[in-house]
């Protein structure tokens, strides 16, 4: 089974002019829903698709997820552990709960590169995730720290986005 962890893709700067009365309402911008879309289509017709999406339930992640579902048909849960300081031993539950399925975390920066770091055996590793790119963690068995192999990183850039 795979782990997809995606950092939210493209939203306002914090402190612009919005609507929001916060950082957690803030949302994507209408350019960075129309790429992320296109990055989503692309990993969807490579192969990604989660069947669970799990995703902070702050708005611009989930925008992200929904636009992920979109592409894969995935169901979405909002799980606060994936809120900016990401707790990472709930997601392993909730992921394990979920045995033989795809699944997908979406949540913030610097805790993607955190979380990917620690599911691939090495928490003191540095991994860039910039706005609306997904790595993917394969796993032979259950979802544990350490256990997973890094299959690829991928970035709107590199996907010509």
């Amino acid at each position: 089974m795979y782990l997809y962890i995606a950092r939210h893709a493209w939203a306002g700067h914090y402190g612009d002019d919005g609507p929001w009365d916060d950082d957690s309402q803030r949302p994507l911008t209408t350019e960075g829903i129309e790429r992320y879309r296109r990055v989503v289509q692309q990993l969807a017709d490579g192969g990604m698709r989660p069947t669970q999406i799990a995703t902070s339930p702050y708005t611009r992640c989930r925008q992200t997820a929904d636009l992920i579902a979109e592409a894969s048909g995935g169901e979405i849960k909002e799980l606060d552990a994936l809120a900016i300081g990401s707790d990472l031993r709930p997601l392993i539950e909730w992921s394990n709960r979920h045995p033989g399925q795809d699944l997908c975390w979406v949540g913030h920066n610097p805790d993607v590169g955190h979380l990917a770091a620690a599911m691939i055996g090495d928490s003191a590793s540095r991994i860039r995730f910039a706005k609306g790119s997904v790595t993917a963690i394969r796993f032979y068995d259950a979802v544990e720290v350490g256990a997973g192999e890094l299959y690829w990183h991928a970035t709107a850039k590199l996907l010509g986005v």
